[in-house]
């Protein structure tokens, strides 16, 4: 069984997520998407919130898609899925930079997985979850970006931490 793992923050998931994961479980026979977190990111969602979200906007995968929370190096946490891929995404040259040399890092981790670019579809190259929050936060319309079950959580959030700015 060729196993991939999809890693990220998914604060909040967008519709370029949703596309690198609906492509990214095409190549495997098991996607396992990990939500971490990220020391260096504040998130706006839990880690419990962040999963649900994700396994509720996967469910029509089905049994392609596994969600798991972790908090370790991703080369860890793909071995102990029994991983042989890392799927990134790719938006443009600021990703590419970055995620070449993540990916040469995590190759000298365990040269055993394989990373594999997927580039985002063209409409979808924008976005990015940190913008996504700042436009909410902002009173900006999210709809292009998210979900309509993801943009309603979104401004549940928004709502309830109060409106920067006002």
């Amino acid at each position: 069984m060729r196993i991939g793992v999809y890693p990220g923050t998914f604060d909040p998931i967008t519709l370029g997520h949703l596309d690198i994961i609906r492509r990214g479980a095409k190549l495997v026979d098991l996607l396992v998407i990990g939500v971490t977190t990220n020391p260096s990111k504040s998130p706006m969602f839990t880690l419990d919130e962040r999963l649900a979200m994700v396994e509720r906007e996967c469910a029509d995968l089905g049994d392609k898609i596994r969600v798991v929370s972790f908090d370790d190096l991703l080369m860890s946490f793909a071995e102990k899925q029994g991983a042989s891929v890392i799927v990134r995404g790719l938006r443009a040259v600021a990703d590419f930079e970055y995620e070449f040399q993540m990916a040469g890092m995590n190759q000298q981790l365990n040269d055993r997985i394989e990373t594999v670019f997927l580039m985002a579809d063209v409409a979808l190259q924008p976005i990015a979850s940190k913008l996504v929050k700042e436009i909410a936060i902002y009173g900006g319309a999210i709809g292009k970006f998210v979900t309509p079950e993801v943009e309603r959580e979104v401004a549940a959030k928004v709502s309830a931490a109060g409106r920067r700015g006002s």
